[in-house]
This record gives structure tokens, sequence and C-alpha cells, in this order.
């Protein structure tokens, strides 16, 4: 402990520089605080990279490398051998009744002793197969790792595109509001001339109020978008989605079958099942290991003196070489056996059953994909059409030649397209956002 002394005039002087030396030791606390905080509105990179530190599944995946890792380098460290050192000091006393009465003599007397012990496996059996099992286990958790980040990244995308498709039903609403305005405008006119009636009137007033109703509905579809949104970078709040460019269907790289082909291959969750496949398979062989002598050579020097100095000590040395062979342990590694035998058929079950799933999953994907892209043309079509028959509807009806209903129908029919529209163009893009998942890379 150091005391600090000083003088009450010094007080002005101490306090800011204490102050100033408090700042910077928390400065780097709060910078990272501050960019720890996610923005207000985010691209889709932004999303992506914010949700890959926040997420307690891709944090534990990392993890799970970095006890993976430790554990190949304890696989490889027992081929090296161990090495201890010892030393102690011990004082002992005694006492001892002489001849006369009353005599007591003491005494004591105190040690020093200090030692190297080596030991070195020459043949075990059971570690390379540990070894094996090791580093496929490392394998499987960094492919586990990308498969988690792939995961995140859907969920991210599915979050983000629920934010757009939430403000593109917000801009379908808004004009829906105008158009209906329009109409009751229209019919507002046609009952002041006396070529409308009253209903005209309230029909088109419903319209107005039914667009009205899918506004708020769209803005609380997307209020709570943008609270998943929020969560998923780490927000404690909404947070929107910045557009980053046309959401137009893009074609693939390569066909469908050559697709499915290089998923069911390459896939990360084909990779981690391999991975545990050999995992699995390195532990039958270790287990069977056991049945196995092992050999083991020591050596060790060791030292004593009753002064704490070299001379006049005693000194010694062993070097042995000793074989083990475990005739009967309680049945112990025959159950061993049987249980990674059990574990090695489980894994090979659950790869062929990634690949299965795999395939179906990508099947699905690019039949969504494609079914999009084709429900994005016919909508396209469909909305250019069905906007010129509300051009002409509003017309014949500002003419009188046509009834209110004709107008609503042709209004709810731009409706339908532009919400279709909007659809398909977002079902197109998580339909992508699938089969980049199972991939675990852009497409």
């Amino acid at each position: 402990m150091i005391d600090i002394l000083v003088q009450p005039g010094a007080w002005r002087r101490v306090v800011p520089v204490a102050v100033g030396i408090l700042e910077l030791a928390f400065a780097p606390f709060g910078a990272a605080a501050q960019q720890a905080e996610p923005p207000a509105t985010v691209t889709l990179e932004q999303a992506t990279a914010l949700a890959f530190q926040h997420n307690p599944q891709v944090v534990q995946a990392a993890g799970t490398v970095s006890t993976s890792r430790a554990a190949e380098r304890t696989a490889f460290g027992a081929y090296l051998p161990s090495l201890s050192v010892n030393a102690g000091t011990s004082l002992a006393g005694s006492n001892q009744f002489g001849s006369q009465v009353g005599s007591i003599s003491t005494g004591t007397s105190d040690s020093y002793s200090a030692g190297l012990s080596a030991a070195w496996d020459v043949y075990d059996p059971g570690r390379g197969a540990e070894r094996t099992q090791a580093k496929a286990q490392t394998q499987a958790a960094q492919a586990d790792v990308v498969a988690q980040r792939a995961g995140v990244s859907l969920s991210v995308e599915q979050s983000f595109y629920a934010v757009l498709r939430a403000e593109d039903l917000i801009g379908v609403a808004q004009s829906r509001i105008q158009r209906a305005q329009e109409g009751v405008d229209a019919a507002q006119k046609r009952l002041t001339v006396g070529s409308a009636t009253r209903s005209d009137v309230l029909r088109a007033q419903l319209e107005l109020n039914t667009a009205q109703s899918a506004l708020l509905e769209a803005q609380t579809q997307r209020d709570a978008a943008r609270l998943a949104l929020g969560r998923l970078v780490g927000a404690d709040g909404p947070v929107g989605a910045q557009r980053a460019g046309d959401v137009s269907p893009k074609p693939l790289a390569m066909t469908d079958e050559q697709l499915i082909a290089s998923l069911v291959s390459q896939a990360p969750a084909i990779q981690a099942a391999q991975a545990a496949s050999r995992a699995a398979e390195a532990g039958t062989a270790a287990a069977r290991s056991q049945y196995l002598p092992s050999l083991r050579l020591t050596t060790g020097y060791n030292w004593a003196n009753q002064d704490p100095a070299f001379s006049d000590s005693r000194g010694s040395w062993s070097l042995g070489l000793g074989i083990s062979y475990p005739v009967f342990n309680g049945f112990q590694r025959e159950e061993t056996s049987v249980r990674a035998q059990a574990q090695q058929v489980t894994a090979e079950a659950q790869l062929a059953d990634a690949a299965r799933q795999v395939r179906s999953q990508a099947g699905s994907a690019l039949g969504q994909l494609h079914l999009s892209e084709e429900k994005i043309r016919l909508a396209e079509q469909a909305l250019q059409t069905s906007r010129e028959d509300l051009r002409v509807q509003q017309e014949r009806y500002r003419l009188g030649a046509s009834t209110i209903l004709d107008l609503l129908s042709s209004q709810g029919a731009v409706v339908e397209a532009e919400n279709n529209l909007v659809a398909a163009r977002y079902d197109y893009q998580l339909a992508r956002a699938q089969l980049e998942a199972l991939a675990g890379r852009e497409l």
C-alpha cells in the first residue's frame, strides 16, 4: 500500500488530473459500448454482422471450436513424455530422558530433498484413434459454426425482408387510400348533379375505410418486424431496414441438378455430419484398443541431504520399462466398446438422414424459387392490366357509363395485383435465402 500526501492547495490540480486518468482508463469500454449499439437502420450486411456478434448459438459454436482445438492439442500431447519436478524440506524434533533424575535432552534434525521424473508411453494403442477423433470433432465444430452462421443469416434475412415487405404494403395501402378518396370525390360529384345515388357515396366511403384499416395493419406489421430485427442485431428497440437495391429475380450460377448435387456433398450440415461420423468411427477404434497392451518408459533422479547443499548428499536414479495388459476390468471395456459402436451406427444414420434432408429442403426451396419467379411475371402482367382497366373504369364512371360497383371492382383488382407482386418478390428472396442457408454461402 502506498500513501500519497497532497497539500491542501494542490487539490485543484490533482482532481482534474485524476478525472483525466479515469476517462482514459475507461475510454476503451465506453467506445466499445458505443460501437456495440446498433444504428437506427441497417443494411442486410450490417444486420448479419451484428447478429453474428449477439447470437448465442453462434457464440456457443465458436466456443466449441476452441474447446475442440484444446482437446486436439491434448491428444497430440499424448505422444510427448511427461515431466515433473518435486522438492521438499522437513524439520523434526525429539526429547530423550537421561539416566539422571529430571535430565532431558532435546534435539532437532532437518532434511532436504528434490527429484526429477519423466515418463513416456512408448506404445499406447488408443492414442492414434483418440487424436483422429479429436481432429474429426474439431472439423465437426467448425462445420457447425458455418451452419449456425447460415441459420442466423436466414433468420436475419427473414426479418429484414419482413420489414421491407411491410413497408411495401404500406405503400400499397397509401395508394389504395388515394384511389379510394378519388372514388369518394367522384361519387360526391355525381350525387351533386343527380347522376348517382347516396349508396354510391357510402360504398366509396366503405372502400376508403377499408383502405385505411389496411394501412394501419401494414404499419403494425412493420413495427413488429422492426422489433424482431432489432432483437436479432442486439438492439433494445426497433431497427429499420435499408434498401440495398433491386429485389428482382437473379439467375443462379448452376442448374438445379448441379446445385442439389453440390449441396448434398458440400453443405455445412453434411460436412458436420461427416465429421461426426468420422469421430464416432475413431471412438470405436479407441474403445477396441483397450484390448491391446501398452508399453511405458519411466526414469527419474532423486537428491536428499540434511543440509541445503550438494556436498555430502545422497542421490539416486531409476530407469524402468513396463508393459501393461488389462486382463479383466469388470466388463468396463466391453461396455465402452458397445457404446462406441452404437454411437457410430447412430452417426452413420444421422449422416444419411442429413443428406436426405438437404436434398428435400433444396428441392422445396428451388420449387418455391421457380414458383415465385413465375408469380412475379404474372403479377406484373396483372398489375399492368388492372391499372389500365381502372383508368378506363374511372373515366366511364365520371361520364356515367358505369356503376360504382364496376369502379370498386377495378380498384380491388389493382390492390390484389399490387399485394400479389409484393408477396411474390419477397417469397423469391426468402426462397433464395433458404438455398444460401443450406449452402452456407451466397449463390
